[in-house]
């Protein structure tokens, strides 16, 4: 048997090769891709398997083997092309052309049973046109790190790309920034889509508005279908777009999370959170926390991830343009603060236990919430987790009682602003019966977890790892992660 013989032979057994992949962006043609070669590695150990993601590719958990995974996303076996996309983009604030999938490529497009095109890509892969010198793989740490990234938020309701596989490749690899040499990883990650806002920057670059035009089709026949009949469909598109963003960074500053590095490569044309580099959970309501320690000046600080995705919005517009009239696409931008605000105060009411709130005091409960954890410098998600913890209906009955038995809120009359916050929350809450309260109890413990990833978190499961390949930590963490506690 040649060795061809054999792989054909294995992709017949393998229900990820099985699969009914699509062409969608492959039938655009080259001029927004370059087929490459997945790096051979020495090893392939899988230690991680995304079993809640397989139903919705129409597999079933129980009937796929840890060597599926391996052959697939490890070895790539059976699957051409591989698709390096071409991008340029605006990193902390200075244009760049020369990006593109630099350590990963578009393994392939699936249609799930919910009916909507899922991209598989890799990080950590290899080398490609655009790895500009670089070696193009990912350490352990970081293929762990976004693992832990990708699964935390999507159980916060934040939307976002999630792991499918993490395989470690038998590689040392040298980083400036962690000790060196550190083990290697590849993942392989399920999203929505591998198109960024710079992708079509380059376009306008390349001065290619047919290229424009026909990428703006492809995105709105695949991920904005409801337009497509629309006779405004490219402004309708660009208007929607502005509200899944905006939407996207509330939930990041609801959840508590800085992403870090929020250059317009970094940025999703279907509104959805992805890559995940040197992120981190604020620990308490820092403003101007910064998670990557090479943003020296703060421009992806905690507080300014807002208007730094209007910018890039508002900067999307310029390579928009030969498409879309400039002013519907103002107007689709201003309403950006509009959907931000709703969708960060259903959010934070939601961590505050109500699902649906039109009490006319909303909003001042909200700036009472956190002037209060600014203030105080209490644990941010300490805070919300102590309230699902500690919530008793006898919080119904007087304003002191609201907390009283967690160590880290001040005692009643020791605080201005943490009492009147009480008074507000008392006065709200006996707006509903007993049991509609019992449903607020029940939607604390579900949006504020015990279990967060806060740098030392991580950490402590890294350590093991890293001294012992002990992964039962790692493990735990994302069984608590994933189950909400």
């Amino acid at each position: 048997m040649t060795l061809a013989e054999t792989v054909n032979n294995t992709n017949s057994t393998n229900p990820f090769l099985n699969l009914n992949y699509e062409r969608a962006l492959e039938d655009l043609g080259d001029d927004y891709y370059d087929e490459v070669t997945a790096a051979e590695f020495s090893q392939h150990i899988l230690h991680w398997r995304n079993d809640a993601l397989l139903p919705r590719l129409g597999l079933d958990p129980q009937l796929v083997k840890d060597e599926d995974f391996i052959c697939a996303f490890g070895k790539f076996e059976g699957r051409k092309p591989l698709l390096a996309l071409r991008y340029h983009g605006y990193q902390f604030g200075e244009y760049n052309p020369f990006l593109g999938d630099g350590r990963g490529f578009l393994y392939g497009q699936v249609r799930g049973t919910d009916g909507e095109l899922y991209d598989l890509g890799t990080k950590g892969s290899g080398k490609t046109p655009y790895s500009r010198g670089g070696d193009g793989m990912l350490t352990l740490k970081g293929g762990v790190r976004e693992v832990l990234a990708a699964e935390m938020l999507h159980h916060l309701g934040v939307r976002t790309s999630r792991c499918l596989s993490m395989i470690e490749t038998g590689l040392s690899l040298w980083r400036g920034d962690e000790p060196s040499p550190t083990r290697s990883s590849v993942i392989v990650r399920m999203g929505r889509s591998h198109i960024r806002f710079g992708t079509f920057e380059r376009l306008h670059y390349l001065r290619r508005p047919d290229l424009t035009q026909k990428l703006l089709d492809h995105v709105i026949e695949q991920y904005y279908p409801h337009l497509i009949s629309e006779e405004d469909k490219y402004a309708l598109f660009y208007a929607d777009l502005v509200k899944r963003t905006a939407e996207l960074v509330a939930q990041w500053m609801a959840a508590g999370f800085c992403h870090a590095v929020l250059n317009t490569d970094n940025m999703s044309i279907t509104g959805e959170s992805f890559d995940y580099g040197p992120y981190a959970f604020i620990p308490s309501y820092q403003p101007y926390f910064t998670a990557a320690y090479f943003d020296y000046y703060g421009r992806y600080s905690y507080t300014h991830q807002p208007s730094i995705c209007k910018w890039n919005l508002e900067i999307l517009q310029e390579a928009l343009k030969a498409v879309i009239n400039q002013a519907d696409m103002q107007a689709g931008l201003a309403r950006f603060d509009e959907h931000y605000q709703n969708e960060y105060r259903s959010m934070m009411l939601k961590k505050l236990g109500f699902e649906q709130l039109s009490h006319p005091e909303v909003d001042e409960l909200l700036n009472l919430t956190i002037q209060f954890l600014q203030d105080s410098k209490v644990g941010y998600h300490e805070f919300f987790y102590e309230m699902a913890h500690t919530f008793s209906l006898k919080w119904r009955d007087e304003p002191g009682l609201i907390m009283a038995d967690s160590d880290i809120v001040p005692a009643s009359g020791t605080s201005e602003i943490f009492d009147n916050w009480c008074i507000l929350y008392h006065k709200i809450l006996n707006n509903f019966d007993p049991q509609q309260t019992n449903i607020i109890a029940q939607t604390l413990a579900r949006y504020n977890p015990k279990t967060v990833i806060l740098r030392p978190v991580i950490e402590s499961i890294w350590e093991p790892i890293a001294q012992e390949d002990n992964w039962q930590p790692f493990y735990e963490l994302i069984k608590r992660i994933q189950s909400g506690i």
